[in-house]
């Protein structure tokens, strides 16, 4: 069992900055991919990042914007958001799925954390 807790989120200004963290609990880290998904409001839960053990995969709306990264030593993923834009607005999630081929898919993650809110304004 993994839990994963996110933290970061907030309200920023167009153009700005956010990253987000995700710690996760267990001993098995470093055997599974993570990535980070987002849900605007009325809109489906969305793909955003994803990483192995260092192979990384971005949405085509965040790919040179946002980067993902890992460290082993904290457990913990990042999603470092630069050029922050409103619909960047969304809750952010952690996933993480039992073996390392990172993925776009949610429904191939079996544990998710509880979300953050970005929130960007115009």
């Amino acid at each position: 069992q993994v839990q994963l807790v996110e933290s970061g989120g907030g309200l920023v200004q167009a153009g700005g900055s956010l990253r987000l963290s995700c710690a996760a609990s267990g001993r098995t880290f470093s055997t599974y991919a993570m990535g980070w998904f987002r849900q605007a409001p009325g809109k489906e839960r969305e793909f955003v990042a994803s990483i192995g053990r260092i192979n990384t995969n971005y949405a085509d709306s965040v790919k040179g914007r946002f980067t993902i990264s890992r460290d082993g030593n904290k457990n913990t993923v990042y999603l470092q958001m630069n050029s922050l834009k409103p619909e960047d607005t969304a809750i952010y999630y952690c996933a993480a799925r039992d073996n390392l081929a990172i993925s776009i898919r949610r429904n191939e993650y079996s544990y998710w954390g509880q979300g953050t809110q970005v929130t960007v304004s115009s």
